[in-house]
This record gives structure tokens, sequence and C-alpha cells, in this order.
């Protein structure tokens, strides 16, 4: 680890390693990268005490790029190295950095425990859709039709929902980004201020194997109308009067289902909006599976509804078992049945 200036004076410049970053220009990692880093400062992170763990893949080059402790693990199994990490000092601030194919093939079921366990850390997926570490193949998370060395016909898989699978597997966080959005270090902060499992998906675009592929709602023309940014106890309004109209989401209680309304004159209500809440997991649920073209991406903070940590309901269990016992390693080794072997 770096040298590192006291914490009253840390600047973006502190939190970035010695080492060359090394993705392919125009990455979207670059501008996580940064989102992280600047996100680092607003909280007065201190790198003594933070750590990012990844597993194998493009994101998983992380760590190297933050100037705070750091572990490069194996291909999917990053959430076994934190849990570990933040069981034997939980003092630390653990960051898990991963990928579509990183945490949702090969990792999927690690990822799957450590969300269910609620370990307290922030779970970072970047979502490109594509293998780009391994030259282009197509991953869990890519469309239906996407060719690629392993998909020359187009492929025929129904794409992976991450945060869907995050709310199927337990989830008391979720929430989503994009690389270069203005708003992505307010969704990392709102993670950190979790306790618990944080999960945040970040869509990030691939220059090489997939580029462009989120411009339908991450490019800047047209974006009001095609990103609903949510933001707790506000109605889900997008759009503007510039570009097509305001509109909002509300509930079709005959079908159990979200509709797209329009909203005259500004008056939300009459249109039946629905104000999001972040606890409310079953509207969270409806908002991840909302169909993208009918409906504008669902972005920031879906779901935020805190449960007890895992590793403070270890450290209970811990803490009861030692309780009136002294240590005694001697003890230890020659509990129950026991030989000494001659010459």
């Amino acid at each position: 680890m770096n040298d590192m200036t006291p914490l009253a004076k840390l600047t973006i410049k502190d939190w970035e390693s010695d080492q060359e970053v090394r993705w392919c220009p125009g990455c979207g990692d670059y501008a996580i990268l940064k989102a992280v880093q600047r996100t680092m400062v607003d909280l007065g992170s201190d790198p003594a005490k933070t750590v990012f763990v990844s597993g194998i893949g493009c994101s998983s080059r992380f760590p190297y790029y933050m100037a705070s402790y750091g572990f490069h693990t194996i291909h999917g199994r990053a959430p076994a190295f934190a849990t570990g990490i933040k069981l034997a000092n939980p003092e630390l601030d653990v960051w898990l950095v991963t990928g579509d194919g990183d945490g949702m093939s090969i990792g999927g079921n690690h990822t799957m425990h450590v969300i269910r366990r609620n370990l307290n850390t922030q779970i970072l997926l970047f979502n490109n859709e594509i293998y780009g570490l391994t030259k282009g193949q197509y991953s869990p998370t890519s469309r239906v039709g996407t060719t690629s060395p392993t998909t020359p016909l187009g492929s025929v898989d129904r794409p992976a929902r991450p945060c869907a699978f995050a709310l199927g597997a337990g989830a008391r966080f979720v929430a989503r980004g994009f690389d270069v959005s203005k708003h992505l270090p307010d969704v990392l902060k709102a993670a950190h201020a979790h306790q618990g499992a944080a999960f945040v998906e970040i869509f990030q675009n691939c220059i090489v194997y997939n580029k462009d592929v989120f411009d339908d709602f991450a490019a800047p023309k047209g974006a009001d109308q095609q990103q609903l940014w949510l933001k707790h106890g506000e109605p889900m309004l997008f759009g503007s009067d510039k570009t097509g109209g305001v509109k909002g989401i509300a509930l079709d209680a005959a079908a159990l289902k979200l509709k797209v309304v329009d909203v005259v004159d500004g008056d939300w209500q009459a249109a039946g909006v629905i104000v999001h809440d972040v606890t409310n997991r079953s509207v969270a649920h409806m908002l991840v599976e909302l169909p993208f073209g009918p409906f504008p991406m669902a972005l920031g903070v879906i779901y935020d509804d805190p449960a007890p940590s895992y590793e403070d309901a270890v450290g209970e269990q811990d803490a009861r078992a030692r309780a009136g016992k002294a240590a005694d390693l001697g003890k230890l080794l020659a509990k129950g049945q026991t030989w000494t072997v001659g010459g």
C-alpha cells in the first residue's frame, strides 16, 4: 500500500495507486474507477481500513488501481475471500468488485450466499453483457441474439437479470447505475451507508466487444425519457415537456403490475403516479423486471431495508460461546481420546 497523507487532506489523487491503469482506451471501467475514488473522498474513508476484493475479469483489475488494501483472488470466489476478511476484522470497509461473468456464472453460487448471509460489504457488479477479458464470448447477461465467438448464429439464452437475482437471493439493498452517470457516486454512497450486503449493478460499456450496447438509455440524447431515477419519498417521474411530455409509473391494481401514465400539468397525483418507497420489496421486484422500451430503465436505489449483518451475528454467537471461559490451548489439545507415540 502507498504512503498515505492525513485523512483531512485526502483527494482523488491520494486514492490513485502507482499502478498503470490497463483497460482498453474508452472502457467504461475508467469512469467507474473515478466514481469510486470520488466516493472515497466524499465519504472521508481511510485507505488503511479499506479493502477491495475481486475475482477474475476486466473488472477484477480494480484493486490494483486503488491506493488501499486489495485482494485479486480467483474466478468467482471473491465473496468467500470478502467474507473471511470481514469476519477476521469487522472494522474493515470491504468492497467486492465483480463482473457479469465472474459474479453471475462461475461465481453465481458465491454471489448468492454472500447476499443471503447479508455480509456488510458493497458488491459492485460491472455488467457489460459480454466476456471482455477472454475476447468477446457471450455472458450470462447477454441479450437474445447476441453474436459472439461462442454464439456465431446469435444467443438463444434468456439473459440473467442481476438485480432480480440479488432480490431473489434475499438482498436487503439493490441499486443500479451506469459508468458515465453523474449520479453514480450518490448510488455508491447510499450503498456504503447501508448496513449489510449492498448490491449495485453498474452498466459498463465494453468499447471493443459490445460497444454502445446501453446507448438506448445511457446516451445523453433523450436520456430523460429513457431513465427513471428513483428517489425515496418522491414520485416516479421521467421525461419533460421538451422531450415528449412528463410521464410517470403507476400501479395497475387489477393486473398487479406497473404501467406508464401521462402526467398533465404536473399533477402526478391525479395520474396515479406512485411514490418510491425503498422498503417496498414487492414494487422493487416489479421495477427490476420492467422491460426496457415500453418502460424506462429503473436506476438509483431500488430497494433498501436493512437487516442484521452476518458478521455481527457471528460475533455475537462467538461472544456467547466464550463467556465465562478461559483460553487454554493445552487443555483443548488434550481433550477427548489422546495417546502417546513412543520410540
